[in-house]
């Protein structure tokens, strides 16, 4: 069993906020920004914003969002499904296997304040996606039952699917959690944690917080154990 954590959401940069984080653990996942033409119409923010316990921007209402990870349950979207198109993170989820996992992890703005918690941001485990299938790294070669599966995901609404990869998670063990498990440590959102340090393939040193991290056997059976613990999952 494997796992790789793949870095989402909103930050600083696309659209120039992040999701909140509170005391005791509950957070608002928002997406970043659409930046490419699609098919057709997309959900904005504006669409997202009454069903989020977040403060939107009114800059940004009328902006498509960039719905992925897809998370079923959430606002706007059917299933679990996960797209990217950049070599140095398609790389890695497409030498995962069914039964591996994906983690997603946002950094998150601190709303309220918590000893547990870094003074003004970090980096959280904030879902995940159990494989259903070994990932897809061949769309137009999927048959049209298979394509069904992945209709809602943002980078097949693209005027050009452009995913190199493209995973499907098992419904049954596949969740945007209800709280947040920590990755940085309470010090600083820019320390890494012990679960990057000691049980992920990356040194933390430097901008890991925007990095893929890879977690073998033991440390993706650690990543569980936190979610749990954390009663991250409800």
């Amino acid at each position: 069993m494997n796992a790789v954590a793949i870095n989402v959401g909103a930050n600083t940069n696309e659209p120039g906020f992040r999701g909140p984080v509170r005391a005791d653990g509950s957070f608002a996942y928002v997406p970043i920004p659409e930046s490419e033409p699609t098919r057709g119409p997309v959900p904005t923010y504006g669409d997202l914003a009454p069903h989020l316990d977040a403060d939107i921007p009114a800059r940004v209402h009328d902006d498509p969002v960039h719905l992925d990870p897809e998370f079923a349950g959430y606002p706007c979207c059917e299933r679990y499904t996960y797209g990217d198109e950049h070599g140095v993170k398609a790389g890695p989820l497409s030498e995962l296997s069914a039964g591996d996992y994906c983690f997603f992890y946002a950094t998150l703005s601190v709303a309220e304040p918590a000893e547990w918690l870094p003074a003004a941001w970090g980096a959280f485990l904030v879902g995940h996606l159990r494989l259903a299938r070994d990932p897809v790294t061949d769309y137009d070669g999927l048959s049209r039952e298979e394509r069904a599966a992945f209709a809602n995901n943002a980078h097949v609404k693209r005027e050009t699917v452009d995913a190199r990869v493209l995973l499907a998670g098992d419904p049954g063990d596949s969740r945007l959690y209800e709280r947040a498990v920590l990755l940085s440590t309470p010090e600083g959102g820019t320390e890494a944690g012990d679960l990057v340090t000691d049980h992920s393939g990356d040194s933390g040193r430097g901008p890991w917080w925007r990095r893929p991290l890879r977690f073998d056997d033991e440390g993706t059976t650690e990543l569980l154990a936190r979610v749990d613990g954390a009663g991250a999952s409800g």
